[in-house]
């Protein structure tokens, strides 16, 4: 122990040492802290002082070798502490020795190595040693490198002159180098590798030029042996060395600081990782732990057991973890009280509840050490113990078998040598709780609800919880749980389940609990419901039009299966439908059926339905995609027609055959047709199976001429049937003439009426469908023209929504299934002058003996409108009914009306132009008898008592 003085000295538990002394202050420092509760060590600290002295021999001898030959120059570094570098020096200073797959500087031994010595490396060589730690540097002496005249070395196999340990231990997460170097001729490459085979990973760096291998991080992984091989033309060399993994001691289980009582066990357990394993060792107080006593105190693997725990015990406690690589200590600190009983922090319940027949534990825990004695009274009088009544080794008092006697107050003594102490409490006798709904079985059917009882007797004194679980799961009484709802009272927990799911079938468990006691009662409910979904639906064999189908029962659901249904899909149908199948109606034990009336060459789907006496259940998992055979078509396409097309064709049409009535791959279409009358019968292929039209085209084919046209239809595997034979026309010639004395004729100032003659409606070659009227203004080019085209043998038709005061131009021509035909004679007509713009204004009105009078002023039409020729007067009861309509050339009117009614009443002058604007009002209702249906000698609003009423106009254009 280094003694405080001039060198020595304690900075707040830190050493410091002046003036470092390498004779004396180098060794193994340990710090030890004390204080009133025991003395702990610290780890152990290594004092070493970094020093580099100067080479002692001023001279060496030189040094002679042949041209080709190897050579090593000896550094031979002075006493040092501390790491050192190194290098050297080529005849004068700054001119460093590079390194090179030639020249190799060793940072182990400080030596240069030259593979092969050139004529250039005659010279002198100065070696330069390096402390790392204080950072000062020494040259050594020099050594002259002198070539031997008496000749050339000749090639030679390597020879490794450097080279590792055969094992290098190596710690974990540090930097390991290895070196490895060789002489020869020519000069030798350096190669590395793993003896296992791994490879490098991407860590380790290998400079082949300096020979050396660096694996930083090192990990387990890395550890192994490597190989350095040299080789050049004249042969191999190699060299080996292990690195093994090693880890100083690492705590992972380290003992905690503890308090026990006099007579107690302790158990310390200390656990570290290491490589290798680490020894264990333990100290108390900085010193070793005496296992004299060993029956009291153990070591065994890093646990520390000491039994009957007295005062002496008391101290601080370290575990020491080590191996060859290093220890590692923890602290731990154990403490032995000594007490007299205190019953301050666990007294006696105030009262404890028992229920009669029961069994009762009444605790007594005082904080006492050591363990004393524990006696027990009820009331005044010592209880004594029997088959019913018995004190546990921990001093609790257990009772069997209660009974209503047993009720009192119980007090708990606790002595040691220290002193005596006692607690008391009451014990309260209470009835058992007991369900009075008997256990049962419940048989339901889906939708229905239920009410599940759970009737108790009971202690009134005590308050009821009651809990429900289902299957064993907690029954939550809320949005999840909604089908579930408590209808009991204070004595009862009934639930109603409404609704009941098949989900819901299982075991239901009432729990009521109480202070006393708790008691539970179950009821089992089979919920019946439509069988669950067959399984395994799969198809077992396919024909043209058949299927056999199999599947296995799924779940009854409590109620037998009675029936099966199979249903299909298609790409082509519209979701599921059903099926026949053979036998008709499959019963419940069937499993397996054909199903006939299928399409040819389609893919089917199929699922089965199960039916009991509650309903019909989900459907089976579909079975997978299976396509009936091929076979002949026997589906012909519908509504075969035909006729128009261009000049010398026959156009034949028809509706194409659906898809899945195709019957097979390779479907087309079989044209045939003939004239009308003919014997046989010209033939044409249509491939596309979606071709809905054929069209033969050849000069000799006369226009409008009959030909009898049938359509058939054929696949891969053969033809099948044609359609019914149908008659069509030939294309017919477009009309060849215009249509005569085409007139037009203004109607109004937006209507023009048109007539014409028409042509003939058919001869031998074409046929006249309609005609076609082009109309255009005066602003307009007749290519920009309105077309109006009619139906059938019309000979007018009426232009509406024209311009007023506007000329137009028209022309017709004919129009068939070929074409149009020439253009009529272009003729002109004006359009009428639009009618007035201006509605009638001034409207009055009265009412008088069921009548009512209108008034209003004259409408002058404007320069550019026609003149007035009347007025349109439109009355009705709402604005929604169909209005009543009388025209006048004045400008009053009287109409026979009701009064009890409201009107609505439009006023529009009239043209030869149209319609103009109009005028309406609206006339209230006015009662038309006060007594006896004798109408008033005349209307509040008459014109005599009223000169005029004049009502406000709404204008609707």
């Amino acid at each position: 122990m280094p003694r405080l003085g001039s060198r020595y000295s304690l900075m707040g538990g830190n050493l410091h040492i002046s003036q470092l002394n390498k004779e004396e202050d180098i060794g193994i420092y340990q710090c030890l802290a004390t204080n009133s509760l025991g003395t702990i060590v610290s780890r152990e600290a290594s004092l070493h002082i970094a020093y580099l002295e100067n080479f002692k021999t001023q001279r060496r001898s030189p040094v002679r070798v042949r041209e080709g030959q190897g050579v090593v120059l000896l550094c031979g570094p002075p006493p040092h502490s501390g790491e050192l570098t190194f290098t050297w020096i080529f005849n004068e200073y700054p001119s460093f020795v590079i390194q090179d797959t030639r020249r190799f500087v060793s940072q182990k031994t400080g030596n240069l190595y030259i593979a092969k010595v050139e004529p250039s490396d005659v010279g002198n060589y100065t070696c330069v040693v390096t402390n790392t730690v204080t950072k000062s540097s020494v040259q050594g002496p020099l050594t002259p490198l002198v070539l031997r005249v008496d000749g050339v070395m000749g090639e030679y196999e390597p020879k490794i002159e450097v080279q590792f340990p055969e094992v290098v231990p190596v710690a974990k997460s540090s930097t390991v180098k290895l070196e490895c170097f060789a002489l020869g001729n020519p000069v030798p490459t350096i190669s590395w590798r793993r003896q296992d085979g791994a490879s490098f990973g991407r860590k380790v760096d290998i400079n082949k030029a300096s020979g050396v291998l660096e694996i930083p991080y090192f990990q387990l992984e890395d550890a192994g042996i490597y190989e350095c091989v040299a080789e050049n033309t004249r042969g191999r060399n190699s060299a080996k060395g292990k690195l093994s993994f090693y880890a100083a001691p690492h705590l992972t289980e380290k003992p905690q600081d503890v308090q026990k009582t006099i007579d107690d066990m302790l158990v310390w357990e200390c656990k570290a990782s290491a490589k290798p394993k680490p020894s264990y060792r333990w100290l108390k107080n900085g010193e070793p732990l005496d296992s004299m006593e060993h029956d009291r105190v153990q070591v065994n693997n890093g646990v520390l057991t000491i039994s009957s725990l007295n005062l002496a015990d008391i101290g601080m406690y370290q575990c020491v973890a080590e191996n060859k690589h290093g220890r590692i200590f923890t602290n731990a600190e154990l403490r032995v009280v000594a007490i007299a009983p205190d019953f301050s922090q666990n007294l006696l319940k105030a009262q404890t509840l028992a229920r009669q027949g029961g069994d009762v534990l009444i605790e007594c825990r005082p904080r006492m050490s050591p363990r004393g004695v524990i006696s027990w009274r009820k009331g005044k009088e010592a209880l004594r113990e029997s088959h019913r009544v018995t004190v546990l080794d921990n001093g609790s008092l257990r009772i069997s078998n209660v009974t209503k006697m047993d009720a009192g107050i119980y007090t708990c003594a606790a002595r040691n040598q220290f002193g005596v102490a006692s607690s008391a409490g009451s014990l309260l006798v209470k009835e058992p709780t007991a369900i009075t709904s008997p256990a049962g079985h419940l048989d339901v059917t889906v939708g229905e609800s239920i009410v599940l009882p759970c009737q108790v007797s009971h202690d009134p004194t005590l308050d009821l919880k009651f809990t429900w679980f289902f299957n064993e799961q907690l029954i939550h009484f809320g949005s999840h749980w909604a089908f579930f709802e408590k209808i009991g009272g204070r004595s009862a927990g009934d639930i109603m389940i409404r609704n009941i799911q098949l989900r819901h079938a299982g075991k239901y468990t009432c729990a009521v609990q109480t202070k006393v006691d708790s008691v539970s009662i179950a009821t089992d409910v089979v919920v019946r419901g439509p069988p669950g979904p067959p399984v395994d639906c799969q198809v077992t064999a396919m024909t043209e039009t058949t299927a056999s189908v199999s599947w296995g029962p799924g779940m009854d659901n409590h109620s037998p299966i009675l029936s099966y249904t199979i249903q299909a899909r298609t790409p082509f149908s519209l979701g599921w439908q059903a099926v026949t199948t053979v036998p008709e109606l499959l019963g419940g034990k069937q499993l397996s059926s054909t199903v006939n009336e299928l399409s040819p060459w389609v893919e089917y789907e199929f699922r089965v339905l199960a039916t009991n006496s509650i309903g019909t259940g989900e459907p089976s998992k579909p079975s997978k995609k299976s396509r009936t055979k091929e076979m002949l078509p026997w589906v012909t396409p519908g509504r075969v027609n035909g006729g128009g097309g261009g000049r010398s064709e026959l156009v034949i049409t028809w509706e194409p055959v659906p898809e899945e009535l195709q019957s097979g791959p390779g479907f087309g279409y079989v044209v045939a047709f003939r004239p009308l009358g003919a014997q046989g019968w010209m033939q044409a292929a249509v491939t596309s199976p979606d071709a809905s039209r054929y069209v033969f085209k050849n000069d000799s084919i006369p226009p409008f001429s009959p030909y009898q046209v049938k359509v058939g239809v054929y696949n891969n595997k053969g033809e099948g049937p044609f359609s019914p034979v149908t008659t069509i026309y030939s294309a017919e010639e477009e009309p060849s003439r215009a249509p005569g004395r085409l007139r037009a004729r203004s109607v109004s100032a937006s209507e023009v009426e048109v007539t014409w003659r028409p042509l003939a409606w058919s001869n031998n070659r074409r046929r006249i469908l309609g005609y076609e009227l082009q109309y255009w203004g005066e602003r307009q080019k007749q290519d920009t023209a309105s077309v109006i085209r009619t139906v059938g043998n019309k000979t007018s038709v009426l232009i509406r929504d024209l311009e007023g005061s506007s000329t137009y131009y028209m022309s017709l021509r004919a129009y068939n299934s070929a074409g149009v035909g020439p253009q009529s004679i272009i003729v002109n007509v004006t359009t009428k002058k639009p009618p007035p713009s201006q509605a009638p204004v001034k409207i009055m009105w009265n009412t008088s003996n069921s009548k009512v009078i209108l008034r209003w002023d004259q409408v002058h039409a404007l320069e550019n409108e026609s003149e007035v020729t009347g007025y349109k007067v439109m009355y009705s009861q709402d604005k929604h009914s169909h209005p009543s309509v009388v025209e006048t050339n004045t400008t009053s009117l009287e109409l026979s009306l009701p009064v009890n009614q409201d009107y609505v009443i439009q006023i529009k002058p009239f043209s030869e132009g149209g319609e103009g604007s109009s005028s309406q009002i609206t006339i209230p209702k006015i009662a038309g008898s006060i007594a006896k249906g004798a109408a008033p000698e005349s209307s509040p609003y008459s014109l005599v008592n009223l000169a005029a009423l004049i009502i406000t106009v709404r204008t609707v254009l």
